[in-house]
């Protein structure tokens, strides 16, 4: 993929969080004790769903590239981010900032699809449980999982590729902490009509497929549950359920929040404020919703904890 553009611009500043120097340092601790959170909590659920073999199901496999994405995902801005806070002017180069874009739109569609899947999974397991092993084979769940990453990458391609089409000229400060789309269009000098056309559908299809898979997936399964005349198979169900419900709601609210909004000066910081929530909090809090509310995982952690220890 071609890097140049027919523009003057070489390289592009970003604005960050905020102006004010002294929240600068608090705001560096902050996002590095995120960060660290966020890498090590991902990493430590990968490590356990791969040593311990009775998290070998469907659902961990899942979860498995949940965390994986997740962990990508806090690698794509959140360094850069780090070093804005401590030097005098964030610059990021033309290139730089095309291929944090990129990344960022694969991870977090790939992110959106993958939260999908694992409510497909959860349906098959609570309404279908006797074919669940059949339909949920290795070979459904390595479909579905590239089916993720192949519409995660299909849609970064599309807005990359649209980017790459437009012309910067002079003003080259981003009012964001990160490349994303909606800045970036902000500040070239041609026609976004064809950028915005595509970021609409492209991300209005996603959410709304997404969307309506969620909730008709959630819907059967409440329906199987209300009819459940076992309470502990109640309780089971909804123990299962919990996390991913947890996790779908907080990921598509923030995303939501961050980009249905009104066109103004006070929504970009509004924007920026939302921004934080899915890109640097949903991925940080993850593997501990997954953990703390997973009697498997629990376990697991356990039993690799006492190995270790012994």
């Amino acid at each position: 993929m071609a890097m140049e553009n027919d523009s003057s611009v070489t390289e592009f500043v970003l604005m960050g969080l905020t102006d004010q120097p002294e929240l600068q340092m608090p705001l560096f601790v902050l996002f590095l004790v995120n960060h660290i959170i966020t890498v090590v909590g991902n990493l430590s659920l990968m490590n356990l769903i791969c040593i311990n073999s009775h998290l070998h199901t469907p659902m961990y496999f899942f979860l498995f590239n949940l965390s994986f994405i997740d962990f990508c995902y806090s690698l794509v801005f959140t360094p850069k981010m780090l070093v804005g806070f401590v030097s005098e002017r964030n610059i990021i180069s033309y290139a730089g900032c095309i291929t944090q874009l990129f990344f960022f739109c694969f991870f977090v569609n790939s992110e959106s699809y993958v939260l999908t899947a694992m409510a497909y999974d959860r349906y098959m397991a609570i309404c279908q449980p006797l074919q669940y092993t059949v339909i949920m084979s290795p070979r459904t769940c390595s479909l579905l999982i590239f089916g993720t990453y192949f519409m995660g990458f299909a849609s970064a391609m599309l807005h990359t590729g649209c980017m790459i089409r437009l012309s910067f000229c002079d003003f080259n400060v981003i009012n964001h902490y990160m490349c994303d789309i909606f800045p970036l269009l902000r500040l070239s000098c041609s026609s976004t009509f064809a950028n915005e056309l595509v970021s609409s559908v492209v991300i209005g299809t996603a959410i709304m497929l997404c969307s309506l898979i969620i909730l008709i997936s959630y819907g059967f399964i409440l329906f199987n549950v209300i009819h459940m005349s076992s309470g502990k198979g109640w309780s089971k169900a909804m123990s299962t359920c919990g996390s991913h419900i947890i996790t779908v709601g907080l990921f598509y609210g923030f995303g939501i929040l961050a980009y249905v909004k009104p066109k103004s000066n006070e929504s970009v910081g509004q924007g920026k404020f939302f921004s934080v929530f899915y890109t640097l909090v949903v991925p940080m809090i993850n593997p501990l919703i997954y953990s703390l509310r997973n009697k498997d995982v629990k376990l697991a952690l356990k039993r690799t904890l006492k190995r270790i220890t012994e």
